[in-house]
């Protein structure tokens, strides 16, 4: 029997109202605009760029791109001077991770078992195998990678000798890590929520927790920043010297790369708008 005959008029209509606000909510998350804490700004920097998700700048300024496709699908792109989009680098599988070594771009695939790549030119060879590996960053003398999986491991490869090194093992979906300048060493495990320090002696210090899916780190000047993977409601955050958490980008999607641009600029692409969007810090924090 249809509904509008098993039950009288003023029960559907109730319950038409009631579903009002379960379907809105959804929508409204979807659909509210990006905000900006005090003292930051953003603009849209590039759109239609299909999962979008890695961002380097090497040292010419020259912006290259990963699309996370998986399965093979999966390419880079290097936006040129006069913005056209050129694939470098396909047949990927989940490439997640970027870094720059020396005149070169390190290339991690997240899609189960596959290689870490150099690319330099045209140019690409194999540095390691590896497994599920999410996150890659730099100091210059190491790489390190992170694999995004049950017991996963955090690596550091030697490209002098080509020897590769389990830093922590056991990992649950190790997601970012960052090297910073000072040799101090973040990554997260996205399903806890948490950033810890590496530490080479002893216990890994907690220095976040209670986040939403953290999906990149970047240490900078300015101090650790954070960005979160949510599908819906994901923030930027920065962790300032003196260890207060600060809420730069608020009412985000999928949150992957942030990386520096010019100074006080960043780029960070919003894999769930399929776009990159440009931060500002406003002059004199205004």
């Amino acid at each position: 029997m249809p509904l509008h005959q098993k039950y009288p008029r003023w029960v559907m209509l109730f319950l038409a109202v009631a579903l009002i606000p379960a379907a809105a909510y959804p929508a409204w998350r979807h659909l509210y605009p990006v905000l900006a804490s005090e003292g930051w700004d953003y603009r849209v920097f590039r759109t239609d760029i299909e999962r979008v998700s890695a961002l380097a700048r090497d040292a010419r300024g020259e912006l290259f791109i990963s699309r996370e496709f998986a399965d093979g699908q999966g390419d880079i792109l290097k936006l040129g001077a006069s913005g056209h989009l050129e694939t470098v680098l396909s047949g990927l599988s989940k490439p997640d991770g970027l870094a720059l070594y020396r005149d070169a771009l390190v290339v991690g695939q997240e899609g189960g078992r596959q290689p870490v790549l150099l690319l330099r030119g045209a140019n690409s060879e194999a540095l390691f195998d590896s497994d599920s590996v999410e996150g890659i960053a730099s100091d210059g003398r190491y790489l390190y990678a992170i694999e995004d999986k049950l017991q996963g491991r955090l690596l550091r490869y030697e490209p002098a000798t080509g020897e590769v090194v389990t830093l922590r093992e056991g990992l649950d979906r190790g997601e970012a890590i960052t090297a910073c300048a000072d040799g101090r060493l973040f990554y997260t495990e996205k399903k806890h929520g948490w950033v810890k320090q590496w530490r080479a002696g002893g216990e890994d210090r907690l220095v976040q927790a209670g986040l939403n899916e953290p999906g990149f780190l970047l240490c900078s000047d300015e101090g650790l920043w954070i960005t979160e993977d949510a599908t819906h409601m994901a923030r930027v955050l920065l962790l300032d010297p003196a260890g207060q958490l600060q809420v730069v980008l608020d009412h985000l999607r999928s949150v992957q790369t942030i990386i520096a641009w010019t100074p006080g600029h960043y780029l960070l692409a919003e894999q769930g708008r399929n776009r990159i969007l440009e931060l500002s810090r406003l002059p004199n924090g205004s």
